[in-house]
């Protein structure tokens, strides 16, 4: 008998990403029955999962700014404020396993943050499921030993990891890496008047980000899906691999034909479509990326460990066969 797996952000890159990935998997997608939390049951991608089986739960905004679920049972509708233990406890019930993920930029705000991720968690333990799949970010405040504390979207999902661990419930972590999805949209190199094509960080060419394509999210969490008990209190850390700025904008170049060039960002100057919150998390991050790095001293080691676990190394995109999937990247260059 299949046991129901609970997933928010169901049309979101990181939980859309799991559920396809279960679905398309032929130990999980037996093992594993859906349902998907979304904002819009209605949007096409939300419409899709309905008709590969999966269950939708619609999440909705009220104008006071508390976040309701209308759960979609079938023919039975209830609500659940993402605040009240009680009435979230109905949108996971029945549930072996919850995969939690949060959009912290949303109200660009860490208590919002902290107090949606407990009540997952809460909801999660009240509900009797088995083990809840956190999506995590290292405690950056901790790591620099309190020399940078302004990385508020990465320490408030690392406060609500270490709530959950007090909890008694299998827990494991998911720690993605840096979006290659962001090349896309609000870091993607820009054109100068001059015709030259530049890409734009607040850090050196040659440090090292480790990036991620997160529509693999599913590749990553498949071993702890097949055994949660095995990833029990475990930290993954997830991304094809670090790459320098230097790599990443020869392989632009390479691939595209247009030469493109890395251009550091220095302090008081702005760079890609960043939103003025971003702007200035951006900002604050650049001690953090030549010093510490993205995930800390150990990153390397950990994503060594973590890439020995997955199925099949190969699913995972590299980001040059991200490159060349979204080409063409500079029309009319």
């Amino acid at each position: 008998m299949s046991k129901l797996l609970t997933v928010f952000g169901a049309t979101g890159q990181q939980g859309g990403s799991l559920i396809n990935h279960i679905l398309n998997h032929p130990t999980l997608s037996k093992t594993y029955k859906l349902r998907g939390i979304t904002r819009d049951v209605t949007k096409p991608a939300a419409v899709a999962l309905n008709e590969k089986g999966v269950e939708t739960v619609k999440v909705i905004e009220c104008i006071d700014g508390n976040y309701l679920t209308n759960v979609a049972f079938i023919d039975c509708y209830q609500q659940a404020d993402m605040d009240d233990k009680s009435s979230l406890k109905d949108a996971v019930v029945g549930s072996y396993g919850v995969f939690a993920v949060t959009n912290f930029w949303e109200k660009a705000s860490a208590d919002v943050e902290i107090a949606q991720g407990k009540a997952m968690a809460d909801a999660a333990v009240a509900a009797g499921a088995s083990f809840i799949i956190w999506s995590s970010l290292p405690h950056i405040s901790k790591i620099t030993g309190g020399k940078l504390t302004s990385v508020r979207h990465f320490d408030s999902k690392a406060v609500v990891e270490e709530y959950i661990r007090t909890l008694p419930i299998q827990s494991t972590f998911y720690m993605a890496g840096f979006y290659m999805q962001n090349m896309l949209t609000v870091l993607k190199p820009t054109q100068k008047p001059d015709g030259s094509i530049t890409f734009s960080q607040p850090w050196s060419l040659k440090t090292r980000l480790p990036l991620i394509d997160i529509t693999n999210t599913g590749v990553y969490l498949a071993p702890v899906l097949l055994d949660p008990s095995a990833y029990n209190g475990t930290r993954l850390t997830c991304a094809t691999a670090f790459y320098t700025q230097e790599e990443m904008v020869d392989t632009w170049t390479s691939v595209t034909g247009k030469k493109v060039t890395f251009t550091e960002a220095l302090p008081g100057g702005s760079w890609g479509g960043l939103s003025p919150q971003m702007l200035q998390v951006a900002k604050d991050t650049q001690g953090l990326m030549r010093e510490w790095e993205y995930y800390g001293p150990t990153g390397p080691e950990d994503l060594k460990w973590m890439l020995a676990r997955v199925e099949r190394e190969e699913e995972l995109t590299s980001w040059e066969e991200f490159v060349r999937a979204n080409e063409p990247w500079f029309e009319g260059v």
